[in-house]
């Protein structure tokens, strides 16, 4: 697989690893390919947000969040994180075993997060009209393209090229 140029929330692919910008390509095919995505977050198991798409450039991205935060990937990042955590806890409450996928269903938008294998989780806002489904499938194809490769020394990477934006 080879990277494209362009890659999401990064200035350049250039001074990435293969890994890192194979990441960012299958994050770009994601939201190429899925209609309705308004933002999608990699999360670290420990709540950094590693990779993301940039929202800016979704012509369906609600005007109301142009101005400011609001939206960002960086508070879908937080949100995932958090959602994430509360579901794990309650799975371990309802000794209900690993948690796969969390979906909320909100009167003007979706939520749907997905474990990936290393403890990350991949967090995606969708519009409301958008096909479930759809977004799911594509979701667990991004997983198990990505939950092999991201290795303690690529999530520092992502970490590292997300700070240095």
């Amino acid at each position: 697989m080879t990277a494209p140029s362009r890659t999401p929330s990064a200035s350049s692919g250039f001074g990435l690893s293969v890994e890192a910008r194979n990441l960012h390509w299958l994050l770009t095919n994601l939201v190429e390919e899925v209609p309705g995505l308004l933002s999608v977050a990699v999360v670290s198991s420990d709540g950094l947000l590693l990779l993301s798409s940039d929202p800016g450039r979704n012509a369906e991205r609600p005007a109301d969040h142009s101005g400011g935060p609001k939206g960002s990937s960086a508070d879908l990042a937080t949100i995932v994180s958090g959602v994430g955590s509360l579901t794990i806890g309650a799975a371990k409450l309802m000794d209900g075993g690993n948690v796969k996928q969390t979906m909320v269903a909100m009167a003007e938008g979706s939520l749907f997060i997905m474990s990936i294998s290393d403890g990350s989780l991949l967090g995606v806002h969708a519009t409301p009209d958008c096909d479930m489904s759809v977004v799911a499938y594509h979701m667990a194809l991004f997983v198990g393209r990505a939950g092999h490769v991201l290795t303690p020394e690529l999530r520092s990477e992502l970490r590292q090229s997300m700070e240095s934006q």
